[in-house]
């Protein structure tokens, strides 16, 4: 029989921001891929102008980088230190955080996080020109994927290993929110036959960034519509990035995490989830796009950094989100 020990605070939130941190980097790696493959000759800008929206970084990548241009946009995000969201810093901090579990997370998981460190500090401009950048962000996601696949066969399932899934399922359904909010109001189809064609192409470019192309078309009609869209990605209780399972399994976690190790302070984020899921569920997607998709999607940015809260003001031993109220529209940078 296993017997169960205390998690320290310290362990449960590093678990929780490595886990969001690794999941940062894979869903950047996916945007700026899409974004890569399908941006439209003549309107190169408006394409990487949607990346730096998602993200609510206009400002900062103007400090940054000055001329803000697709190429200042792919060195921001791929490159720039001082972004906190860029894959560098992503796996700067993700690696922080495992150097603090070394005595809980595996011998493979950190050495394979530490080569993945290692290799991205030796990434330089020239390996973002043309298709170089293609074939970099397909490694950047085989390799997260390994990650996660190292990370699932050795992590011990104590009461850990919820808080790096919780972590890791709170980020995932923050990005489906943001890449849909930005992304929408540019793809509902209008004007004339060709147009809607491109439109079309620009939904399977979505589609695919969220890695759910295909398992939309298993149950999309041939003829599918924005509505279709809106609701796999925020409610199919079977696509693992749709909000709604990212929702169901955090509920499961801090289910377990009540259940059978006795931790106090789940009610406020069951509460929470539940509120959550009841606004998901009470509309249909074409109501909610009818009332406002924009408004929805925001609101529902913030009560996820409302829910992230609610945890780590039960668990973790210094929780200090920056500017929760202010959020909706950029990233929770704080960490620990």
């Amino acid at each position: 029989m296993t017997q169960t020990t205390p998690l320290l605070s310290r362990y449960a939130e590093s678990l929780f921001w490595m886990a969001r941190y690794m999941e940062r980097l894979e869903n950047l790696a996916r945007l700026i891929d899409v974004t890569q493959t399908y941006e439209s000759p003549g309107l190169e800008s408006e394409a990487w102008d949607s990346l730096v929206r998602i993200h609510a970084d206009e400002e900062h990548l103007t400090q940054s980088q000055g001329m803000v241009d697709p190429d200042a946009v792919k060195r921001y995000y791929m490159l720039d230190r001082s972004n906190p969201n860029s894959i560098v810093s992503s796996i700067e901090a993700a690696r922080m955080n495992a150097r603090t579990l070394r005595p809980l997370i595996s011998t493979e998981m950190w050495k394979h996080l530490n080569d993945f460190h290692r290799d991205l500090l030796r990434l330089t401009e020239q390996d973002l020109d043309g298709d170089k950048l293609s074939r970099l962000c397909s490694r950047l996601k085989e390799t997260v994927q390994a990650h996660t696949g190292i990370t699932e066969g050795t992590l011990f399932r104590d009461q850990g290993w919820h808080f790096y899934e919780m972590g890791r399922l709170i980020e995932r359904a923050d990005q489906t929110t943001r890449l849909l909010d930005i992304k929408f109001h540019r793809l509902t189809p209008k004007g004339s036959e060709e147009q809607r064609q491109e439109e079309r192409t620009q939904w399977g470019a979505m589609l695919r960034a969220v890695a759910g192309y295909h398992a939309f078309r298993r149950i999309a009609p041939v003829e599918f519509a924005p509505k279709d869209v809106v609701g796999f990605m925020l409610a199919d209780p079977c696509f693992p990035r749709s909000i709604l399972l990212c929702l169901s399994q955090t509920e499961w976690h801090l289910t377990r995490l009540r259940t059978t190790y006795g931790l106090r302070g789940t009610r406020g984020p069951l509460e929470q989830i539940e509120d959550m899921r009841a606004a998901l569920l009470d509309r249909s997607a074409e109501q909610i796009i009818s009332i406002s998709l924009h408004d929805f999607l925001d609101g529902m940015q913030r009560d996820l950094i409302t829910l992230a809260s609610e945890i780590g003001d039960a668990f973790f031993r210094d929780w200090r989100p920056t500017a929760l109220a202010n959020q909706s529209q950029s990233q929770v940078t704080a960490q620990p």
